[in-house]
């Protein structure tokens, strides 16, 4: 099997299956407990917070797991709306966020919240302008992603949440770094955004977990999940341990190698690039500046036939968005793509395990099974 599917969910590296193991085996009790196992449990979850913590560049107390990045976000917004909202009811977010954003703000929006979405360009990037321009005095929460999953375009968080704060002092900046995390450079302490989501599976741990961090000036943030009083109260609910000290083993294994794996990543999707634009059918899409997710497409070819055709040499990619429940991907549409272009859409998505044998492979099966079936549709 070639996977080329990663963001969507990556294979749990071998640091996170052992320390989930012994997570089930040997130290599997409750860290709320008042004796000495419980108590050794509670180091320990201590221990994981500090190495998530250090992955991202936060406090260690400011650090808050969840079961994923979709709760992280859904978090972010609904506290944040509960907190923030009750003078102000103007929000900004993008129209190419994940779904994790876009159905939390309609559930926003009935409950009168007034919400823009900006509009990306042809690459898929939204602009620090875009942002200054459509700030107003009532603007109390602005959720922009970090990195695009489909286009892959990395926008200017840094100076989008400097910005929001020096025209909205009292506004907060979430940003989805779900697709960013170990895969973009960032430090949450110096980045500016007072929330920040991301998640376990994504970056070779397992799923199940997940982090919000929680910048200090919002002490007050709402709990979203409340009971016993866990994570400091922020979130309750008993710590799922095993997925927390994987994810907490994968961030450490992965902080160690960040620089390397990321050069590496991009020294693949250049490669990639390169031999694409010598195939004729076959289009680039999006900004493609994360180091791993590249966005293309072989219009006349339905995205699900190229799967299938993919598929049938081993090779796993992704339909991205472009043909969820019949719809066209909502983030290719808000770039202007064409219908014929986004109909024959893909992404391909790397890690630090993927090869060039295996780009050499897939690159190999496009030319031989996915445009010939092209050129087929058109003799019909």
């Amino acid at each position: 099997m070639i996977y080329l599917d990663n963001s969507a969910t990556t294979k749990p590296c071998r640091e996170a299956v052992e320390a989930m193991v012994s997570a089930m085996t040997d130290n599997w009790a409750n860290p709320s407990a008042l004796y000495g196992f419980g108590i050794d449990l509670a180091k320990q979850l201590r221990s994981a917070r500090a190495q998530v913590a250090a992955a991202m560049g936060a406090e260690p107390d400011r650090v808050f797991f969840t079961s994923c990045g979709t709760e992280a976000d859904n978090w972010a917004l609904f506290s944040a709306a509960k907190r923030f909202g009750k003078k102000h009811k103007h929000i900004i977010t993008t129209a190419v966020e994940h779904h994790a954003i876009l159905n939390a703000m309609k559930e926003l929006e009935a409950q009168g919240f007034e919400v823009t979405y900006l509009q990306p360009d042809r690459e898929g990037r939204v602009t620090v302008a875009d942002l200054k321009a459509a700030l107003r005095k009532d603007t109390f929460l602005v959720s922009i992603m970090m990195v695009n999953n489909e286009s892959g375009a990395v926008m200017p968080i840094a100076q989008m949440a400097k910005l929001v704060h020096k025209l909205n002092p009292d506004a907060v900046f979430h940003t989805d770094a779900v697709q960013g995390f170990l895969k973009v450079p960032f430090q949450a302490k110096t980045l500016g955004a007072d929330l920040i989501s991301v998640s376990s599976h994504k970056v070779h741990g397992p799923k199940g977990a997940g982090a919000l961090y929680i910048a200090p000036r919002l002490r007050s943030f709402p709990a979203f999940i409340v009971g016993g009083g866990q994570e400091n109260g922020f979130r309750s609910g008993t710590e799922g341990t095993p997925a927390i000290f994987g994810f907490a083993a994968a961030c450490a294994a992965g902080a160690k190698t960040f620089k390397e794996d990321i050069a590496r990543e991009r020294e693949l999707l250049e490669y990639a690039i390169e031999k694409i634009s010598c195939m004729e059918g076959v289009a680039v899409n999006g900004a493609h500046e994360a180091p791993h997710i590249l966005s293309l497409s072989v219009p006349g070819v339905p995205t699900q036939n190229t799967l299938n055709l993919l598929q049938e040499d081993g090779i796993c990619i992704s339909a991205g968005s472009a043909c969820a429940k019949g719809h066209r991907s909502h983030v290719l549409t808000a770039m202007g793509l064409a219908p014929e272009v986004i109909d024959g859409a893909f992404r391909v998505s790397l890690s630090r395990e993927t090869t060039r044998e295996e780009i050499d492979l897939l690159l190999k099966s496009l030319e031989e099974k996915v445009l010939p079936f092209r050129l087929k549709g058109k003799k019909r």
